[in-house]
């Protein structure tokens, strides 16, 4: 049994086979997720688990050279933006518009699905190496 971090053993399979530079994506519950990219769903009601949950547990877990946010969450959800901006020092963050952020959800190695109902609680993350 696993001692600590993630115990979803499809989130722990993938975060342990990306590589450099590989994307995972955090959604919400309404955003498409591309039929060719792998789904874990960790959805359980609207709302439940948290897309901030969810990200918080990822980021003990991988190493992030870089974060991919919707431009629109400056606007539509400025709170969230602050949060995920705090939970993130020091790595970069590129704002690009929803609609692209969509396609760009095509390259993610997968897209783990939140409950989360907040508008833009989207993030892809791009990996790093921790040496």
């Amino acid at each position: 049994m696993k001692k600590n971090g993630i115990i979803n053993s499809e989130l722990v399979r993938v975060i342990a086979e990306m590589g450099h530079k590989d994307g995972l994506t955090i959604a919400d519950c309404g955003l498409p997720i591309p039929e060719k990219v792998e789904r874990v769903d960790l959805s359980l009601t609207k709302g439940y688990p948290k897309f901030l949950e969810i990200l918080k547990a990822v980021l003990n877990d991988l190493v992030v050279e870089k974060a991919i946010l919707a431009a629109e969450i400056k606007e539509k959800s400025p709170k969230l933006e602050a949060e995920i901006i705090k939970m993130l020092p020091d790595i970069e963050i590129e704002y690009i518009p929803h609609t692209e952020f969509k396609k760009e959800t095509n390259n993610s190695r997968a897209v783990v699905r939140s409950g989360e109902i907040i508008p833009y609680a989207n993030i892809i993350l791009i990996s790093g190496v921790d040496f």
